[in-house]
């Protein structure tokens, strides 16, 4: 066991460089500067894309060790080789035109014309001569947005105040364009001239103005509630009597 300890760590020497990118692969990807294949390929993040079919069970023998080890995230992943990574298919983006050439073979023919620009519909568009819109090799913008109010994302360098970049819907409270300005329906102290403006009790909703009283005004209205309900009962009570006495000086009617 030691032995094979001592031939893991010569192997991997080699393939690090030395002691420091031994080390710093050691740091940041755990078991990965351990683990051995064949290079399949290099994105445009200088992510490097390894497989071993051999050493490795299914699920565990594709992997990926990234361009900027300080900070990567899975996002940096392009489609096309997240297609590969996952299995979705065997073939690297490397030598995806040779296996387009080979599945165009069993295409059946049909005596239909086409007018398609394309002749296979076989995997997915290149980008080559289209605009990406990536941000530091981020294919996913769903990481760039803010851990909080006035602080921004440093991880993935989004100052404070700016804007998120990942996609929300129409109607969602985090949709600019959905968000309603704050308008206050009323003041706690309005006529209050002993508070200066600036620190009165505004309130958009009649629970946020009942979250901004203090106990005292809570019993006060509380008090004024209970006297307005004993007030209401006693009305109803005199309407009562009087409708009784109404009704008395009628008399009985006629007995037949």
């Amino acid at each position: 066991m030691v032995y094979g300890v001592v031939q893991n760590f010569q192997q991997a020497l080699r393939m690090r460089g030395g002691w420091k990118g031994l080390l710093t692969h050691m740091y940041t990807n755990g078991d990965y500067p351990f683990k051995f294949g064949t290079l399949m390929g290099v994105d445009s993040a200088g992510n490097k894309y390894y497989e071993n079919r051999v050493d490795y069970p299914f699920g565990q023998h594709r992997w990926v060790e990234p361009g900027d080890i300080h900070n990567f995230d899975s996002t940096s992943i392009p489609p096309e080789w997240h297609g590969w990574m996952t299995s979705m298919n065997d073939t690297p983006p490397a030598s995806e035109e040779a296996y387009f050439e080979a599945a165009k073979k069993n295409i059946l023919p049909t005596t239909n014309d086409s007018h398609s620009p394309d002749d296979h519909n076989v995997g997915y568009v290149n980008e080559e001569n289209t605009e990406k819109h990536n941000w530091k090799h981020f294919h996913n913008l769903t990481q760039v947005r803010s851990r909080g109010y006035g602080i921004g994302n440093p991880t993935v360098g989004l100052p404070p105040g700016v804007k998120d970049q990942y996609y929300t819907q129409p109607g969602s409270p985090y949709n600019s364009a959905s968000m309603k300005p704050l308008e206050f329906i009323g003041d706690l102290d309005e006529g209050n001239k002993s508070i200066p403006l600036e620190q009165h009790r505004k309130y958009k909703s009649a629970k946020w103005a009942d979250r901004l009283r203090t106990p005292e005004e809570k019993d006060a209205i509380m008090l004024k509630a209970e006297a307005e309900a004993l007030k209401a009962i006693e009305a109803e009570k005199d309407l009562a009597s009087k409708l009784a006495q109404q009704r008395a000086s009628r008399g009985a009617g006629t007995l037949l």
